[in-house]
């Protein structure tokens, strides 16, 4: 069957190939429970290590990094998850990204996450923006927010992926109100907003380095 996910339009409904809306994953399981990450404190410093399904049901917390992806025209790609993910299932997310694997930097796991999400190789390193710690009574990881421009053909994994496009920065503040979207990625792209308004620039369009170093407290989603 013929891949042209890409050629949706925006509203996300003509997401998945196949009968009735299901997630085309094409049969590829998701990445294992069993990869081990690193275990931090509420400073972020590594303490132990544990495998990914125990770090989840443990609400042990851990690193994950969130990249914001556009193309050459500036429009954020923006994606549903598949129904197999460990977390957040079939919900919206308008980052890439992942957890940070045991060993591994912020850095090498976003440009790998980024990678990998939209299919391409040799995208340039993402740019980290600021950091914060997400917290519910669910979830718990420190989180590194970085962008990154692609003007390659994406071929997104597709057992991360079930539906994308590429949205202006209008048509995915509509969306913001009418999709269910991924709490900790909602939470991150609240706080670049915020630190965009901080800058007086104009929305996450304008991202730039200086905010890099920048860490909030705990920020459960709202």
């Amino acid at each position: 069957m013929a891949d042209d996910r890409a050629d949706h339009g925006a509203d996300g409904t003509a997401a998945d190939d196949g009968a009735g809306g299901a997630p085309d994953v094409r049969g590829t399981p998701p990445r294992s429970a069993d990869e081990l990450l690193d275990i931090v404190d509420e400073r972020d410093r590594v303490v132990g290590q544990a495998r990914r399904g125990d770090a989840t049901t443990r609400r042990l917390r851990h690193r994950c990094a969130f990249i914001l992806a556009r193309d050459a025209e500036g429009r954020t790609f923006v994606h549903r998850r598949t129904a197999q993910k460990l977390v957040f299932p079939s919900l919206y997310d308008m980052f890439v990204g992942g957890v940070v694997g045991a060993g591994e930097s912020y850095d090498e796991a976003a440009l790998r996450e980024a990678e990998e999400e939209l299919g391409v190789s040799g995208l340039p390193a993402p740019t980290p923006l600021f950091s914060f710690l997400y917290e519910t009574p669910e979830h718990t990881w420190w989180s590194r927010v970085y962008e990154v421009e692609c003007t390659l053909p994406v071929d997104p994994q597709r057992e991360e992926v079930a539906w994308h496009a590429f949205l202006t920065e209008a048509e995915l503040e509509q969306r913001l109100t009418e999709w269910e979207w991924v709490p900790d990625g909602l939470a991150a792209y609240e706080r670049l907003r915020a630190v965009r308004a901080a800058e007086g620039r104009a929305g996450p369009r304008a991202a730039g380095p200086r905010a890099a170093d920048r860490e909030g407290g705990p920020g459960p989603a709202s």
